[in-house]
């Protein structure tokens, strides 16, 4: 799994602003998708990469007692 996390933000002359989510799968990418939207405003489109359709990280913890 890819450990690096990265938002590539492009913003055009006319204001218009991409986003690429990369290194987040799943859920946890369309987590990141919702701030940048309350941030910008209105999604014209919404396009899920190869990427979002991989298996999420599990985590998880042992206790032994």
């Amino acid at each position: 799994m890819n450990s690096k996390h990265e938002i590539e933000i492009q913003i055009s002359q006319t204001g218009e602003v991409k986003a690429h989510i990369k290194g987040i799968p799943g859920r946890g990418c369309s987590d990141v998708a919702k701030i940048l939207k309350d941030i910008v405003g209105e999604v014209k489109s919404d396009t899920k990469t190869s990427e979002y359709y991989q298996p999420e990280p599990k985590i998880g913890i042992d206790i032994k007692h």
